[in-house]
């Protein structure tokens, strides 16, 4: 099969770039129209282009509010389209200029967070000026991110959107507290490559034609999907001034081979993605002004972004990469995906120089992360089954928060490893022998993908567990099966070094919800038991720590009215034993689960399953 890289290249004439003024403007009072910032932001937004250009890349030119208002920068934009093939876009990023201060009185820039009103009119207002200047409406858009109604609205109002820029992958509260809690832009959840979003949720993708919102949706920038989801994202992605940001390049030569294996890594996406992958580099003038950004001289951050431009026009003159527009790339992405079609990353630390591997997987069902170093467990998991309706904005029950909620989130609730009593978010498995319990996340392993009909199935190393008087070997299959919302681990026990012993294994998944580290009210829960009508139990979440067990259940679940969503675990075998467990205010999660002995040779599965729970 033959792979194709594609990468959008994106700029944006900002004009008043973000931080601009504050970092030009050397404590004179603030001026948005201030000559001297304006001339600059223009140049470095030819400085972009001809560099693109130099190296036979076309682009995406988003303009801005404020740029809509700059003759030279329309006639640029124009030439550019002419002679380059560079799409004319619009971008809602870049609002702040005089004009749009005199008109709305605020100093608000992030479309989502404004009120549905103020959206409505502003996206009129910025779109009818950009067809002022150009005579057409335009086919791309984007933002930091689009929550779905100003989404749905844009499709409705401006049919020729295609494409959008709609979410910067794990910008949340890791982004919040490396900016000294002052960047209050909550969007963790969502994908980290192309997708259809759906018209509940910006986050979910669309299951069918039905939730299509009509555009294609690619992210803010193409994120390590290792070091950002560990830190701060800001600082890993095939922005350049990401990395130079992140002080991941020799001081001395000025030279950062992370850069190119960032690239390359997303380039080896292709092998889990039916010859497809996608790469996008977004970067705006602030971060090339002439007095330098964070620790980086100009000179270092002007060689920093030619050196980006190089390697993409040296895959491309090998025939290795392909460059489109925006437009360009929503016309490729309707042809080669199907509604279903998963996203599938299996990645590998190119930074500390570990051997730690994630398997990230994304469809209209779920997002789920799987953790190598911890045995192969769920780390995160996004329930996109419920289609949330999560709206954003002023006047909304969330004004900055456009999180799509997880089930399970180990930087925000614990994971696995925890400082003290009680439990975090984790889905794996225990292996108990006389008295002894191992739990698989102390067991680092390895895995490899392949692909069986619409299964994507990453089969683990083995592992080696060691008890005082007996050794076992299992090896873990987790399967994704295409269009299902489940989620398939197969335990089998390849050895044990006593004939006929039996080891006792527990499948189990600690869950709460939620977008941040601080707990909700869990008291809407409700877990179950499913065991017919005789021995089926309840138990309403009220923070008591209860347990209960039936031997041969049926399934296990949880509904959780909050994000209307209902999880659920089932088992193979007749001598399993289904379980849940109520958290405590201390612990507030819950727990689902199946026990069963294994011999050897023999195998547990498990299914876990995610629904809408109205």
């Amino acid at each position: 099969m033959h792979n194709q890289f594609i990468v959008n290249i994106i700029h944006r004439p900002e004009m008043v770039p973000e931080y601009a003024e504050k970092v030009t403007g050397q404590g004179r009072e603030e001026d948005l129209g201030r000559k001297a910032l304006l001339t600059e932001s223009l140049d470095i937004f030819k400085t972009q282009q001809a560099l693109a250009h130099k190296y036979g890349l076309k682009t995406t030119i988003q303009m801005t509010y404020a740029s809509l208002f700059n003759a030279e920068a329309v006639e640029l934009a124009k030439q550019h389209h002419a002679e380059f093939g560079d799409e004319i876009g619009l971008s809602l990023l870049g609002l702040p200029c005089e004009q749009f201060r005199e008109k709305y009185k605020t100093k608000d820039f992030c479309i989502w967070m404004f009120s549905m009103e103020d959206k409505k009119s502003i996206v009129r207002d910025v779109f009818g000026k950009f067809h002022e200047a150009f005579g057409f409406y335009p086919e791309s858009t984007g933002s930091y991110y689009m929550d779905a109604d100003l989404i749905n609205f844009i499709k409705a109002e401006y049919p020729s959107v295609k494409c959008a820029v709609a979410t910067c992958w794990e910008e949340g509260p890791k982004a919040y507290h490396t900016c000294n809690n002052s960047w209050y832009t909550f969007m963790d959840g969502g994908p980290w490559a192309p997708w259809i979003p759906s018209k509940a949720n910006t986050h979910a993708p669309a299951a069918n034609e039905k939730e299509d919102s009509g555009i294609v949706a690619i992210p803010h920038l193409s994120r390590d999907l290792l070091a950002c989801y560990d830190g701060n994202g800001s600082n890993f992605g095939t922005h350049p001034q990401n990395v130079l940001r992140g002080m991941i390049y020799d001081t001395k030569t000025w030279e950062y081979p992370y850069l190119y294996n960032l690239i390359d890594q997303y380039r080896s996406l292709a092998k889990y993605n039916d010859g497809y992958a996608y790469n996008m580099m977004f970067v705006g003038p602030g971060w090339m002004n002439k007095m330098g950004r964070w620790e980086q001289p100009y000179e270092l951050l002007y060689k920093s972004y030619e050196d980006g431009c190089a390697y993409y026009g040296k895959l491309k003159a090998e025939g290795k990469l392909v460059d489109m527009t925006m437009s360009e790339f929503a016309d490729y992405y309707r042809q080669k995906k199907d509604y279903t079609t998963p996203e599938c990353a299996l990645w590998r630390d190119i930074l500390y120089g570990s051997d730690k591997q994630l398997f990230w997987y994304c469809d209209p069902y779920m997002r789920a992360c799987v953790n190598m170093d911890q045995g192969g467990a769920i780390v995160d998991l996004r329930p996109y089954a419920a289609k949330l309706e999560w709206p954003v904005g002023i006047g909304t029950p969330h004004v900055q928060d456009a999180s799509y909620p997880f089930l399970i989130q180990e930087k925000y609730r614990a994971g696995y490893f925890t400082h003290y009593a009680g439990e975090g978010t984790v889905r794996s498995a225990k292996l108990c022998w006389n008295g002894e319990e191992v739990d698989l996340c102390l067991c680092r392993t390895k895995a490899k993908f392949s692909r069986e009909g619409e299964d994507r199935i990453l089969t683990l190393d083995p592992v080696e567990i060691v008890f005082r008087d007996l050794r076992v070997r299992l090896q873990t299959v987790i399967t994704f099966s295409e269009g299902s919302s489940c989620i398939r681990y197969d335990r089998k026990l390849l050895s044990v070094s006593q004939p006929d012993a039996a080891v006792t294994i527990k499948e189990y998944m600690t869950a709460c919800y939620g977008t941040t580290e601080y707990t909700e009210d869990m008291s809407a829960l409700t877990l179950q038991i499913e065991a017919g009508e005789a021995d089926s139990v309840t138990i309403p979440y009220e923070y008591k720590c209860r347990e209960a067990a039936v031997a041969g259940a049926e399934a296990v679940s949880c509904t959780i009215p909050p994000i209307k969503t209902r999880v659920s675990m089932l088992a193979n075998g007749r001598d399993k034993i289904g379980f849940i467990r109520e958290g405590y205010a201390f612990s507030p999660m819950f727990t689902l689960g199946w026990e069963r002995k294994l011999k050897e040779g023999e195998v547990f599965t498990t299914w876990l399953n995610l629904e809408r729970a109205d």
